[in-house]
């Protein structure tokens, strides 16, 4: 019994503390380390426990007399004693109490369990093209979703008919317990487990249905996606989620668009980007060269001396900007093509051209390399 902390410690009280006082303490301390406040913390487990055990003790004017007498070896069975919570709550009363507590308990208003309750929010993965997602696209989809029964309205009751007021409840659909405790007397509510919390009671349901008001259906809805959405990006579609019960607002629909790879373009934001093979002598002499854009083709003057790896842009030659105006720009990287295949004047003239530079290597790199090194 050594391990555990004197009790008035764990409440945080004087040991001439009046019983109000430290069930008042209790209360204020436990608030902070309930188990359904903190699912999953040990911790604070272990904390409402401690206190849990404290108050049971203190509360109780016997059992606090042998704790100021004997301290915990009053309850060591080892020495004798007996366990303080024989007869008592337990950790399971005193979690009774917070559910009390925290859900409308201590005679506090009951929470409606009958009223108005929305739908559910629905998610839809749509896979677009490059091209789609970047001018926009009207794409049907097929949703699967729940509807209010058209036969019933909605009821659950068979046409004709109607649910009758559950008697256990009065129709509220909660049911009021009241249940004694050390702490003093407390009044809980509860839903109606006759009626599931509805406060009616269908005795002929519909057959559509079979009395769950909701039948599943698969519905065509029309997306209209914008112009310069990107991959990872999220439609929101108000009212286009599962019906609500009761009279409750339809839920969302939640498109999430995947965009498949282009096979000539890369996208970072609004802007493209794209590797552009250009031959050996247009690199060297400049000359004028097709680019491929979104919008169809394009021509560009590459300068003379053109080197591998340069890039240029090509302005609002991108995706249109997302709810806006203006478009990105399109950067060109150049990669110069080296001819693999040579015919016997083509090698001549090269030869001819590699003496005119002296060897097999330009000054300019040479020049490069050199500077590297050093």
């Amino acid at each position: 019994m050594a391990d555990k902390r004197d009790y008035y410690e764990v409440l945080g009280v004087q040991k001439n503390a009046t019983e109000a006082e430290i069930k008042s303490a209790f209360r204020k301390q436990a608030k902070s380390c309930h188990p359904d406040l903190h699912p999953g913390d040990k911790e604070a487990e272990a904390r409402f426990k401690e206190l849990n055990e404290a108050a049971e003790v203190l509360c109780d004017p016997d059992k606090r007399a042998k704790y100021d007498q004997f301290g915990h070896a009053a309850f060591d069975p080892s020495m004798g004693g007996q366990n303080p919570f024989e007869g008592g709550f337990g950790f399971g009363g005193f979690s009774d109490i917070f559910d009390q507590m925290f859900g409308g308990g201590f005679g506090g208003a009951a929470r409606s369990h009958n009223g108005p309750v929305p739908g559910n929010d629905l998610r839809y993965n749509l896979t677009l093209t490059f091209e789609e997602a970047a001018f926009g696209v009207k794409r049907e989809i097929l949703i699967p979703r729940e509807e209010s029964c058209p036969a019933c309205g909605g009821s659950g009751a068979k046409p004709g008919t109607e649910p009758a007021r559950c008697t256990t409840c009065g129709g509220t659909g909660t049911v009021r317990t009241q249940q004694n405790t050390i702490l003093g007397s407390f009044t809980s509510t509860r839903p109606c487990s006759a009626c599931n919390g509805t406060g009616k009671i269908i005795k002929e349901p519909c057959q559509d249905c079979r009395g769950a008001g909701r039948i599943r259906k698969n519905t065509r809805i029309v997306v209209n996606v914008p112009a310069g959405i990107d991959n990872g990006q999220t439609i929101s579609m108000r009212g286009e989620g599962e019906a609500g019960r009761r009279g409750g607002p339809r839920g969302d629909l939640f498109v999430t668009i995947t965009v498949r790879p282009h096979k000539l373009f890369r996208r970072k934001g609004y802007d493209l980007y794209l590797d552009m093979p250009v031959s050996y002598t247009t690199a060297a002499l400049g000359g004028e060269i097709v680019v491929p854009t979104l919008n169809g083709s394009v021509k560009y003057t590459v300068p003379a001396g053109t080197q591998s790896g340069a890039t240029f842009r090509l302005r609002e030659q991108g995706v249109q900007r997302l709810q806006s105006q203006g478009k990105g720009d399109l950067f060109v990287t150049v990669t110069v093509e080296v001819p693999k295949k040579l015919t016997d004047e083509q090698r001549e003239l090269l030869e001819k051209l590699a003496a005119s530079f002296g060897d097999g290597q330009t000054k300019h790199a040479k020049k490069s390399i050199f500077n590297k090194k050093k």
